[in-house]
């Protein structure tokens, strides 16, 4: 008598509800994808008004901007350059990592380095212009998408970034992990870190794994008094692809993860990938164990120090999350865009390109944001105000002051 089995039909059976599932997905995504999203308690943000009084010091943060036009205007750099126009030398750009794409800044003989020249070319041309300072950190990308011979890759941008742009700084020096700190106005505290040093395969600057914490404590602990930019390329939190959030059409085409017209059908097999990712994650996720031990360790001190701002880029979008008192950025979109999922922990998420700005007022301080093609802006809000108290400016750290005498 022959055995009648379940197990075909359960399958079909689970395979109906993932398909279910990622069509109800897929209509929802459609609903709010490349729109703006801002919590229901930020709601009011528009009829906040901005102080009267100029900034003392204004910030912008523009992340992941390797891949800017060199044929024509390129209209994120059209729009900083209207931000330099408005912001004069009271200001700081702070380009947050991954500068060229696709791999950084090959040798004079590979045959991607004049794309790459290109591209940083039309970057340090705009920035060049600037009168206030410039400041850039490495990614991913920057060393060669973490292979192994990363450390040669972000060795040659920053001495190109150094015969282009000498008065620029690229931080911290030579690929070490940091932090380094930066003075770029009273009361206003910049420290950056190169995430990346903990992620990186292969030869890097030598230093202990947990000592750039415990100095970042230090550091944090003895400018209680000032307001605080922290600086890294990789996020925090995050509703977009390093925190492992996928759209519907990822579970269907995986490979599009990876290129964005590999549209080659894995239909239920696909979402292997995402949930690897999310759970597992490759070295550029949240997910991947160095970079969860690293994030972990960061948050650890950051978590103790209510105020600070934190602001990365690495995900192509826009996002501002409060956590546990804490400003959390990031401001990836300065060249791609890719999806971000809404709601969450995230106060404000867009999929647009664009960059945030930081308005350091004489008592409060504002996030903006900033677009083009969008006339107003989609969010606004109110930080925090300044300090009650302003001892005096801690003196700059003997690294800083080596690389400003330059």
């Amino acid at each position: 008598m022959p055995v009648f089995s379940f197990a075909p039909y359960a399958l079909i059976f689970l395979a109906g509800l993932l398909l279910l599932w990622l069509l109800r997905r897929y209509v929802q995504e459609r609903r709010y994808r490349r729109r703006p999203y801002v919590a229901p308690a930020c709601n009011d943000w528009a009829r906040q008004p901005l102080p009267a009084e100029a900034p003392v010091h204004r910030v912008a943060l523009l992340g992941d901007p390797g891949a800017v036009a060199t044929t024509g205007p390129d209209p994120v750099l059209q729009l900083l350059e209207s931000w330099q126009q408005e912001t004069g030398p009271a200001g700081t750009i702070i380009l947050l990592g991954d500068n060229i794409y696709p791999v950084g800044m090959p040798a004079p003989d590979h045959p991607k380095r004049a794309l790459a020249e290109a591209r940083f070319d039309a970057l340090l041309t705009s920035l060049g212009r600037f009168p206030g300072q410039v400041v850039l950190l490495s990614g991913n990308h920057d060393w060669n998408k973490g292979r192994s011979d990363g450390w040669q890759y972000l060795r040659r941008q920053e001495a190109y970034v150094r015969a282009k742009l000498p008065t620029a700084h690229y931080l911290p020096l030579d690929g070490a992990p940091g932090p380094v700190s930066l003075q770029l106005a009273p009361g206003v505290l910049l420290v950056v870190l190169n995430t990346q040093w903990w992620v990186q395969r292969g030869p890097r600057p030598t230093a202990d794994t947990k000592e750039p914490f415990r100095q970042l404590r230090q550091l944090l602990e003895a400018n209680r008094h000032q307001r605080v930019l922290v600086a890294g390329h990789h996020p925090l939190y995050s509703n977009a692809l390093h925190g492992g959030k996928f759209t519907a059409k990822q579970h269907i085409f995986p490979l599009t993860t990876v290129h964005k017209q590999a549209y080659v059908p894995l239909p239920l097999v696909g979402s292997l990938l995402p949930l690897y990712r999310k759970l597992l994650g490759a070295a550029e996720d949240m997910a991947h164990p160095r970079y969860r031990k690293m994030r972990r360790r960061l948050l650890r001190v950051l978590h103790d120090f209510p105020d600070v701002v934190y602001a990365a880029g690495h995900d192509h979008n826009l996002q501002y999350f409060q956590r546990q008192g804490g400003h959390y950025l990031v401001s990836g979109a300065g060249s791609k865009t890719a999806f971000v999922q809404k709601g969450g922990r995230a106060t404000f998420v867009h999929e647009h390109t664009g960059f945030f700005s930081l308005d350091f007022y004489p008592q409060h301080t504002w996030l903006r944001t900033l677009e083009p093609g969008n006339a107003t802006e989609v969010f606004r809000l109110q930080l925090y105000p300044a300090p009650a108290a302003a001892p005096p400016v801690v003196p700059l750290p003997r690294q800083v002051e080596q690389l400003l005498s330059r």
